[in-house]
């Protein structure tokens, strides 16, 4: 039997700021998607959360971009809102760009990762959540899974990985989309997914068969409201084992903290600190960033689970190396490289200042004035 994964994920209202959910607005999620589950239209769920934004993982039979999947995910982050009102949460409603629901969610704000698959004997998958960064924060962690041997030993030693994988990169400024095969393109991934303001890694597929790896949503926030309401907080779904990656090494570029863009404002870099589901409510300087890893085993559509995986004292080590980048990025205050580039901030209030600016310049001094 084919199974769609969907993994949809909105920020509609901040317990305490943008540090957490509060519990009833899971409450209103779970009442919803239980009640489409007894009606058949979904297999099975989980309601998760990743600081201030919940994140509904659903299993299915509809395939990707199913309008009434899509639907559902719409209706219950509506009633989570209705919730966050009348509670008078931070920002309720900020990820929901619409009042009237169009047919899919992309483009109204929430972000999606969807994959459609062939239940393997055993189908262990990983279901990502960051909070307080960009779609781009994925582009590290695809690129050492997939196409580094020296984080992943199976491309050199698993026969059914070794051909290795191809790449789909988006361009979130212009649209345009690129596939591109590694181990041989490795340079011209590279050269793309560098860019990490402009270019991020979409999909991963397997070369040898053309079997969806990994998928993670590209839905920019600023990009598709004009201005910043939110940072994007992204989802991404990997495959594991059996031809993919282990667990182990999905994990393992985690272990090793590296710099995002968001943290306090979408405005700043930080550390990305993988952290246990608990542990995601963000307080330094509305962070640091965080990554919650939660593992299934699928069972015929059933999501059996979830294990926390990053609620381990294995990854103690990295969440400290995270806090002591944190440290040494907030001594920058507002400079950069702490604070982003300029033409990273034009969705943010910065060019009303320079508006207000204009006119008020300084003379130029020539040459000539000067003794």
């Amino acid at each position: 039997m084919k199974v769609t994964i969907s993994v949809i994920k909105a920020d509609v209202g901040g317990y305490v700021g943008h540090s957490s959910v509060h519990p009833k607005l899971i409450e209103a999620c779970e009442e919803k998607l239980q009640a489409e589950k007894e009606k058949g239209n979904i297999i099975d769920y989980f309601v998760a959360r990743a600081g201030d934004d919940i994140n509904l993982i659903m299993t299915h039979t509809f395939g990707v971009d199913n309008p009434e999947i899509h639907k559902i995910a719409w209706e219950a982050f509506k009633d989570a809102t209705k919730v966050a009102k009348e509670l008078k949460l931070y920002g309720a409603g900020q990820d929901l760009l619409s009042d009237a629901f169009s047919g899919n969610v992309k483009g109204m704000g929430p972000g999606v990762a969807e994959m459609e698959i062939q239940e393997r004997p055993s189908e262990p998958i990983i279901v990502f959540m960051a909070d307080k960064t960009s779609p781009s924060a994925w582009n590290i962690p695809l690129y050492e899974m997939f196409a580094n041997p020296m984080n992943t030993s199976g491309l050199v030693i698993d026969p059914s990985m070794h051909e290795g994988f191809e790449f789909e990169v988006l361009d979130v400024k212009e649209g345009d989309s690129y596939r591109i095969p590694t181990p041989e393109g490795l340079y011209d991934l590279l050269a793309l997914i560098g860019s990490i303001s402009r270019y991020v890694i979409t999909k991963v597929i397997r070369k040898k068969d053309g079997e969806i790896a990994a998928v993670a949503s590209s839905q920019k926030l600023s990009l598709i409201a004009g201005k910043y309401v939110g940072k994007d907080d992204p989802v991404m779904v990997v495959r594991a084992q059996s031809g993919f990656p282990a667990v182990g090494e999905i994990l393992e570029p985690f272990a090793k903290p590296f710099l995002v863009e968001g943290w306090m404002r979408g405005s700043h870099v930080g550390p990305l600190m993988p952290v246990a589901m608990h542990q995601s409510n963000v307080s330094r300087f509305d962070g640091p960033p965080r990554v919650v890893a939660l593992g299934f085993q699928l069972s015929n559509g059933k999501l059996i689970g979830p294990r926390d995986l990053f609620d381990d004292p294995a990854f103690d080590e990295p969440r400290r190396i995270a806090y002591e980048i944190a440290n040494l990025m907030r001594r920058q205050g507002i400079f950069e490289p702490s604070r982003l580039p300029e033409e990273e901030l034009e969705y943010t209030t910065l060019p009303m200042i320079i508006s207000k600016l204009k006119g008020k310049e300084v003379k130029k001094v020539e040459h000539s004035d000067v003794d």
